[in-house]
């Protein structure tokens, strides 16, 4: 072994008894956050708009080599690992264990929380209601498939606020007990997913049958229990399931991406980036959509998202939700909904939430 890689092993020893020193003496400050906390009666322990500040520091600290995803990634771990020295929250996702809203819920809140499986989006808001479990991940749109109907129609009844947004990128990967791709002869997945890698399975696995499952975790469940099979499913269905990545990435759009939401019981403060959603009934008369929409222009507001969707209160009457840049505290805002309140029926909003930061 060379004498210059010898001296470069020596200073990644030296650096990483520095870094393991430096995370030791955050945690002890987390431990006496959580006392000063408990001391002024302070019942708050996780604060997304801080989290979400911390994060966009980190980033713009950044000089590489490691990515901005990567650097955030590793901070969040680390403030993840430090919260729970306070308290370890449990997070209700649409379960089964290994989908992607999993993986959504630990690319925000890190790996140092308890993640509760449930059935369906409406019992991820029930628990959340109930306080059972203190913050929900619930999808709401793919770039792909668009709009998850059940999310919108569940804030119609739920009092339960937006606190922050995940975008995930979705990967599909092959995973597998088996080694080689010549051995599989079965393959598992939901019908979306089986859709969405349509172009590889034809090209590489054109003879292997294709067995539609509930779900992406469910087919790696299926995957890892027999033989000459594969599933298509995460990564984190990977892990848990204890799969091989037989092949990584196998989708035909490389940009799928998909958007969760973060779902509490705690209005968010604002962290200087932030977006506001709202649920907005109106007359159905002509010119009622220019009449809510005119006030966004008013104030300079911009408008990320509108969807419509059935009312259940009147044939064809709709409501329809609305997202905007900026936080509602902030004074265009605030007169935005001011002169919105007279332009609309109801106004509701959903929430004002750190933007993603990755």
């Amino acid at each position: 072994m060379s004498d210059r890689l010898l001296e470069l092993r020596d200073k990644i020893d030296s650096l990483d008894q520095q870094i393991q020193i430096l995370i030791t003496e955050r945690a002890s400050v987390a431990q006496q956050v959580a006392e000063a906390k408990q001391q002024s009666n302070d019942s708050v322990f996780y604060r997304a708009e801080r989290e979400a500040q911390v994060l966009r520091r980190v980033m713009e600290r950044n000089k590489g080599p490691l990515s901005n995803e990567e650097m955030a990634r590793l901070f969040r771990e680390i403030m993840s690992a430090c919260l729970a020295l306070e308290q370890v929250m449990a997070i209700a996702f649409l379960g089964p264990e290994g989908t992607f809203t999993q993986a959504a819920a630990l690319k925000h809140f890190g790996h140092s929380i308890n993640t509760i499986p449930l059935a369906s989006i409406g019992d991820v808001f029930r628990e959340v209601e109930s306080g059972a479990a203190s913050y929900g991940v619930v999808p709401v749109e793919n770039s792909t498939e668009g709009v998850v109907n059940h999310t919108l129609d569940e804030f119609m009844t739920s009092s339960l606020n937006i606190c922050g947004e995940v975008i995930l990128r979705i990967h599909h990967n092959l995973l597998s007990n088996e080694t080689e791709l010549a051995n599989v002869k079965k393959v598992y997945s939901h019908q979306q997913s089986l859709a969405q890698c349509r172009q590889w399975l034809d090209s590489n696995l054109p003879d292997v049958e294709l067995i539609d499952m509930s779900s992406n975790a469910a087919a790696a469940a299926m995957a890892a229990k027999e033989k000459n099979t594969a599933a298509i499913a995460s990564e984190t269905a990977a892990e848990i399931y204890a799969l091989n990545m037989l092949v990584p990435n196998i989708e035909d759009e490389p940009d799928n991406t998909t958007r969760f939401l973060i779902i509490g019981q705690r209005e968010t403060p604002a962290s200087g980036e932030d977006k506001t959603s709202l649920l907005i009934t109106t007359a159905n008369r002509s010119g009622a959509l220019l009449g809510i929409l005119q006030p966004f222009a008013n104030n300079n507001i911009s408008m990320t998202r509108i969807e419509s969707r059935p009312s259940r209160s009147g044939t064809w009457d709709y409501v329809f939700f609305v997202d905007i840049d900026g936080h509602e505290n902030d004074n265009n805002v605030k007169q935005a909904l001011k002169e919105l309140n007279k332009a609309a029926t109801m106004v509701n909003v959903l929430g004002s939430f750190p933007k993603a930061v990755l």
